[in-house]
């Protein structure tokens, strides 16, 4: 019997890019290869890498450094670059980084095993030529539908299932379903709902290699989402680059608020969660499903960016601090235990002092349980690369660590007024530590990786997977320290 071919997914970046992985994963697994952990235990390790910023795009080429130096006293032979920096550079990143042994984009996910096999053997994969992804979809997005470009974590092309897929796998449930196999055992996954962004912030480069938005059908969310119940997964986070988009190409932009209750209705299922919304797309509607339907998170995961009027015109993008915190009000005039998060720019282009001070203002009156704070950083193929007015490296610096310092007070702060409040928290992991075993979970305010955690006082009765009621007694920073509720009430 030949030995069976190994591969290693190393995923970087968000959580779409973990879907994609998984995706990945899913395709390889039904062709023969064999999945594995690490990557020094692979003939092959696929870095599914991030470009969003330049912090990130470094995190990419040090993996792929990493990854190939196994090959001088590992099992690793070949070391391949994917993902969206993969995709946006394509041939520039192959003739700048040859220590990737192939740089694949989107349009060869369908033949992922195909050009690993190529790229194993010694032969060589020719890298693309960066384009705009956005050019090859219609510009009316009624007709993006039927239109054959990659979308990774979509599966468009019509494919049988085959007979004999691998234990694990997702079966194919229709044209659109993709092919997944979980590379973890985490109760949360995330699926996607949508791909691509119609939005032109001058900052981000997203759109230029994601390509324009498309969304999934919700037969296909669906069917993921019954698949993942099946695997064991009690949350479910619904991830794109703008989720308030959802449904505009299928006729119907408030789809959002028809599909999740119904996503809430599939057996198994504890939690639905909503990523990435656009504040300026918020209508009353999805704020009324968001913080009244069983089982979908009152979460508020809310891309600002910036609170300064000035500021955010240049950026592209619309409001100010009065239209931001009477959106907060509403929300938390619906649900008060709501929880809310967002990013921030700062160092744009033109930003002065009493445009920091607006920041501040918002910040202050936001309340919010999260917040990620970037410097600015001119983008390839970005508006903003042509603006005048450019901040110094040390002013960009200075704000930034001025604001993340404000950011960490007022986080902790929030942490700190949701001491007493009944939260209904997933248990994620129960590890043993030095100072004894310790258990982890998130409430519904809280997403995995970006937010806060709750960390039990005690393991007692508490499993993976477990939804559990508990009473939040202390903070450690932005987490949450919290009993259970049988002991809570056994205290009473």
């Amino acid at each position: 019997m030949p030995e069976r071919r190994t591969v290693a997914l190393v995923t970087l970046g968000c959580a779409r890019n973990e879907v994609d992985s998984e995706e990945l994963a899913g395709r390889l697994a039904a062709d023969g290869w064999d999945l594995v952990e690490n990557a020094t235990d692979a003939d092959v390790a696929v870095v599914n890498t991030c470009g969003f910023v330049e912090a990130a795009k470094k995190d990419s080429v040090d993996a792929l450094l990493e990854a190939n130096d196994l090959k001088d006293h590992g099992r690793t032979q070949a070391v391949v670059a994917v993902g969206c920096m993969a995709e946006r550079y394509g041939k520039d990143l192959a003739e700048a980084l040859p220590e990737a042994d192939g740089v694949l984009g989107f349009d060869d996910y369908a033949d992922i095993s195909d050009r690993l096999q190529t790229i194993l053997n010694g032969g060589i994969h020719a890298s693309h030529t960066p384009r705009d992804r956005r050019k090859l979809l219609p510009i009316s997005p009624a007709e993006r539908q039927d239109a054959a470009v990659a979308l990774p974590g979509h599966a468009q092309e019509i494919t049988p299932a085959p007979a004999d897929l691998p234990e694990g796998i997702a079966p194919v449930s229709g044209p659109r379903a993709p092919l997944r196999r979980r590379l973890g055992t985490s109760p949360v996954a995330s699926v996607k709902l949508a791909s691509g962004c119609d939005r032109r912030c001058s900052f981000c480069a997203i759109p230029s290699f994601r390509g324009s938005f498309v969304s999934r059908r919700p037969s296909d969310v669906l069917g993921e989402t019954r698949w993942l119940a099946e695997q064991g997964v009690k949350e479910v986070m619904l991830v794109s680059e703008n989720n308030t988009s959802y449904g505009k190409d299928l006729g119907d932009i408030r789809l959002l608020e028809t599909l999740l209750p119904e996503l809430a209705d599939v057996d198994g299922i504890e939690r639905i969660r909503v990523s990435y919304l656009q504040p300026a797309e918020m209508r009353p509607g999805l704020i009324d499903v968001l913080t009244s339907t069983p089982k979908v998170a009152p979460y508020f995961d809310l891309s600002f960016q910036h609170s300064a009027p000035k500021v955010l015109r240049s950026m592209r993008r619309f409001g100010d601090t009065d239209r931001f915190l009477e959106l907060l009000d509403t929300i938390r005039s619906k649900a008060p235990q709501a929880g809310a998060r967002s990013n921030f720019i700062v160092g744009f282009p033109g930003e002065t002092e009493a445009d920091v001070a607006e920041l501040e203002r918002f910040l202050t009156g936001a309340r919010l349980d999260a917040i990620g704070v970037f410097g600015y950083s001119d983008e390839d193929g970005t508006e903003a690369v042509g603006y005048e007015n450019k901040l110094d490296a040390d002013v960009i610096a200075e704000r930034l660590a001025h604001i993340s310092q404000l950011a960490e007070e007022l986080t902790s702060q929030r942490a700190e007024e949701r001491v007493g409040e009944t939260l209904q928290v997933l248990v994620e992991s129960v590890e043993d530590e030095e100072d004894g075993p310790v258990a982890v979970g998130r409430a519904a305010h809280q997403a995995p990786e970006t937010d806060g955690q709750v960390i039990f006082t005690t393991r007692e009765g508490l499993v993976p997977g477990l939804m559990v009621e508990a009473k939040a007694v202390g903070t450690e920073g932005v987490d949450l320290v919290a009993e259970h509720h049988e002991l809570a009430e056994a205290a009473r």
